[in-house]
């Protein structure tokens, strides 16, 4: 039976299949004409299918942010790089054993008691963990500073024995969002440019640091333009948001979207959707934008609720119409759902699971005996 958007119960978190291939098809020929690899990020948007689509296109992998990320995505053959640094032998004996079973993973440290746990879990395993250094380029979140301790930790890696050296991460948070295209090239050049001083010396000592990994959807035409980036790691441009949309210059479409339907039209100027905290991340100073609508302003009201002004006029909703939402940010509002409609117009053609791996299925409560 052919479903269509109306037939969806909302809130229904949605993804326009034309957006999303032109998007992907967009940034894969742009860094393939730079000669450089494109690996998304996919926790951007946690579903295979999608991923499958990014490197159908030539992505050499994907990016993930989490062990439940890693598992959902070498579960189905799907390479992967963890981009955020471990602190747990968990963790890292997890890696190992999923490495042992031919998961094709690499990985990053910032500190050598990483380092430590990596090795005793590759030993452990039998198998060799390919990590990268990552580098602190401005952000403060995670990364080792630009200087010989970094130098020092990757000798440190290529000197253990169930460990390979295989390169640097250098991510900007802020430049990803910086507004202004000037703006953003300047801040994106000056923080990876940290990492290119650390590469070459690396070079000079005769490690392989010839893999150069960052990037985002922010800086993408920036990044490519960089000789020694290898590797950009991308994730929104495939689906977007409104945060992207207001800083200028990221010329991919909106393929997201939420489908909300108006459920109360009592007064004149505005309406209220079933669509609230519940339905979109809440981590932007911004709401969620009517896709199709001019003249409307968003209001939150409440975990189920949200309210549409209209502010030049009467309303024009009806209860029972329904309404399309670019989200406040893509990656954390994705999180909320357990799966996407895949649509091409207002047709259904599949609607994809948002697996939650077994990392991330709720714990089972054992009853303890008195």
């Amino acid at each position: 039976m052919q479903l269509f958007k109306h037939d969806l119960p909302t809130p229904a978190l949605l993804v326009n299949l034309d957006d999303l291939e032109s998007n992907i098809a967009k940034l894969q020929a742009a860094a393939s004409a730079a000669h450089k690899q494109l690996r998304p990020h996919a926790k951007a948007h946690k579903c295979v299918e999608i991923a499958r689509k990014q490197i159908h296109a030539g992505a050499v992998g994907v990016c993930v942010a989490t062990l439940a990320e890693m598992e959902l995505m070498t579960s189905a053959g799907i390479g992967v790089l963890l981009t955020t640094p471990v602190a747990s032998s968990l963790k890292t004996d997890l890696i190992a054993n999923w490495i042992l079973e031919d998961a094709h993973i690499r990985a990053v440290v910032d500190h050598s008691s990483q380092v430590h746990l990596y090795q005793e879990s590759a030993a452990r395993a039998g198998v060799t963990i390919p990590l990268l250094v990552d580098l602190d380029v401005g952000d403060h979140r995670t990364g080792i500073p630009c200087d010989e301790r970094a130098v020092a930790l990757a000798v440190e890696i290529a000197s253990s024995p169930n460990l390979k050296f295989i390169g640097l991460q250098a991510y900007s948070v802020s430049g990803s969002h910086t507004e202004g295209w000037e703006a953003r090239r300047k801040h994106s050049v000056a923080a990876i440019g940290q990492a290119i001083p650390i590469q070459r010396e690396l070079l000079a000592r005769g490690l392989d640091a010839r893999t150069l990994t960052g990037g985002s959807t922010g800086t993408w035409d920036i990044d490519l333009a960089i000789p020694e980036l290898t590797e950009l790691q991308a994730g929104s441009y495939a689906l977007m948001d409104v945060a992207y949309r207001r800083i200028g210059g990221v010329p991919f479409a909106p393929a997201m979207t939420v489908l909300a339907t108006v459920v109360s039209a009592s007064h004149n100027s505005f309406v209220t959707v079933d669509a609230g905290y519940k339905s979109f991340a809440t981590d932007r100073p911004f709401g969620p934008e009517a896709a199709a609508l001019s003249g409307v302003r968003w209001q939150w009201a409440g975990d189920e609720h949200g309210i549409l002004h209209f502010e030049n006029g009467s309303r024009t909703l009806q209860p029972g119409d329904r309404v399309e939402f670019l989200a406040p940010h893509c990656d954390p509002t994705v999180n909320l759902y357990d799966r996407i409609a895949a649509c091409r117009g207002d047709r259904v053609e599949a609607v994809w699971a948002l697996k939650r791996a077994s990392l991330e299925a709720p714990p089972v409560l054992v009853p303890v005996a008195c």
